[in-house]
């Protein structure tokens, strides 16, 4: 190591980085207006509202096994449609396949058109439109999945060994027959690795989204907020995070045996 190399040689450039570093901090709090003291004047409030949260009450548990199981149906429903209708874009999202930068262009500024959406707004824009319940958490997860998935995809499929490709193109293979027997091959383990890590996302997201009216177990989670029932809220979110714990460790063991 030169001598330049040393911390020694390098300590004006560490405090130069936290120095831009503070002013983008202050800059930040200045432009928004942000007072921290207020953090600390409501410090009664934050323990009173944690007193709260500490007792709960367990025996409203066996009431939230029917909202949870309503939960994961729409996000294992949603997850598969959007998986579903997110391969197809997917495809044609990548010169490699469509061989057209024209098409691909086009695929890809819808996606990301898609993927500008948040779930929250989604969520609110079904809930005016077609109401409140599972089918509108259900459309609104296939949505989001179709937006993250398909980049996944395309992504997948631009990294793909090109020989099969080129292989299948010398024998006479249109481009359809291509992507289902030269690409989609080489793919089908990363997609179900990324319909589980969907799934995963779409469990933690479905709380919130019964939250604003999308069905499943967010609707408890609103009633008993605006009840002001703590001790019951305290439960839900529990009982959401040993459920959500659960569904990560088996989808991640199923990853593990596909790769």
């Amino acid at each position: 190591m030169k001598i330049s190399q040393t911390v020694h040689f390098r300590w004006y450039k560490t405090l130069l980085v936290a120095l831009l570093l503070g002013l983008c901090l202050y800059t930040s709090i200045r432009a928004t207006d942000a007072d921290f003291r207020q953090l600390f004047t409501n410090i009664g409030q934050v323990n009173a509202f944690l007193t709260k949260l500490s007792h709960p009450d367990f025996k409203y548990l066996p009431r939230l096994v029917d909202p949870m199981l309503k939960t994961l149906k729409m996000s294992a429903l949603g997850t598969v449609l959007g998986v579903l209708l997110a391969i197809p874009f997917a495809f044609l999202s990548t010169t490699v396949v469509t061989g057209s930068p024209v098409i691909t262009h086009v695929f890809r500024f819808f996606l990301n058109i898609i993927r500008t959406i948040p779930n929250l707004l989604l969520a609110a824009l079904l809930v005016a439109i077609i109401g409140i319940g599972e089918a509108t958490g259900v459309i609104t997860i296939a949505i989001f999945t179709f937006g993250v998935t398909s980049q996944l995809i395309f992504e997948s499929i631009e990294t793909i060994d090109y020989a099969p490709l080129e292989a299948a193109s010398a024998v006479g293979a249109n481009r359809v027959k291509v992507a289902v027997w030269a690409v989609w091959p080489q793919i089908a383990s990363s997609v179900l690795s990324y319909t589980f890590y969907a799934f995963e996302l779409n469990v933690r997201a479905s709380a919130v989204l019964g939250y604003v009216g999308a069905g499943g177990i967010g609707v408890k989670l609103n009633e008993t907020l605006g009840l002001f029932r703590y001790e019951r809220v305290s439960v839900i979110i529990l009982f959401i995070f040993a459920i959500v714990a659960v569904v990560d460790l088996t989808s991640e063991a199923i990853r593990r045996r596909l790769k």
